[in-house]
């Protein structure tokens, strides 16, 4: 009896995180193993399991209707030491994102304390960096386009445009997982974003990073594959917890049990 119970709880289980995946629109990512250009010491791959992850960060829309549930996160009642000052700045009051602010654009100024809590309440977490750094290494065809210099001129295209956060998700390449915004939206949140300190003792290759700065002949894919990844490593190593930043949002990921 004890055991039917088990089992029949292990099978309620496993229809919610199904269900609660295709509500979120999630896509299954499936594992592999790939080489983080930073933030190991040797160039060993890196195994990442299978996991559901967001079609698309999460919006002002989504992100309102989670204050409104949860209204201890809102601008005005949310604790000093779990966002700064500039948290939901550009939106007009505590449950109004205001006509500026598209509803599906990426709520951003948000903290990885409230987007951690967001990710939670919908029964998921934030990916890890090995997650997200998997998964966006892929363009439209390939798992892994890190050595194709279109991806990485692309990447580096949207480092230089303006004010990407305030358009709406979805608007950029649908790549081969299924996943949007990856590039060319807003930075994102990992769970363990602070797991890299990207000092001249801690890079893994600190020849490549003299020659991305000291510049050489030319700029190869290769070159501009460090550089791009670089820029997201030194991004991350910066933020803290509680920081806040408008061109920085999230999205969810979830276990595939």
């Amino acid at each position: 009896m004890l055991k039917k119970k088990i089992v029949v709880s292990i099978f309620l289980l496993l229809i919610a995180t199904s269900l609660w995946a295709q509500k979120a629109k999630m896509v299954t990512i499936e594992g592999g193993t790939f080489v983080p250009l930073y933030g190991a010491t040797t160039k060993k791959p890196v195994e990442v399991k299978s996991f559901y992850m967001d079609t698309h960060p999460v919006t002002n829309a989504e992100f309102l209707a989670f204050l409104k549930k949860y209204p201890e996160n809102s601008r005005s009642r949310i604790k000093g030491i779990f966002a700064d000052k500039s948290y939901l700045a550009q939106w007009e009051s505590d449950f109004n994102y205001g006509k500026t602010n598209l509803s599906n654009a990426p709520v951003t100024n948000v903290s990885w304390f409230a987007a951690k809590k967001y990710c939670e309440c919908q029964g998921g977490r934030l990916p890890t960096m090995d997650e997200w750094e998997y998964v966006a290494m892929a363009d439209e065809k390939r798992i892994d386009a890190r050595t194709k210099e279109s991806f990485n001129r692309y990447i580096m295209s949207w480092y230089e445009k303006p004010n990407t956060y305030a358009n709406p998700v979805g608007k950029t390449f649908k790549n081969y997982w299924g996943v949007y915004d990856m590039h060319g939206l807003v930075w994102e949140w990992t769970s363990d974003f602070n797991s890299i300190f990207l000092s001249g003792e801690s890079r893994k290759d600190k020849d490549t990073d003299n020659n991305l700065f000291c510049g050489s002949g030319s700029v190869n894919a290769t070159d501009l594959m460090n550089y791009a990844a670089f820029m997201r490593y030194a991004f991350r190593g910066s933020l803290k917890a509680k920081y806040t930043t408008k061109n920085l949002g999230f999205r969810c990921a979830q276990d595939k049990k």
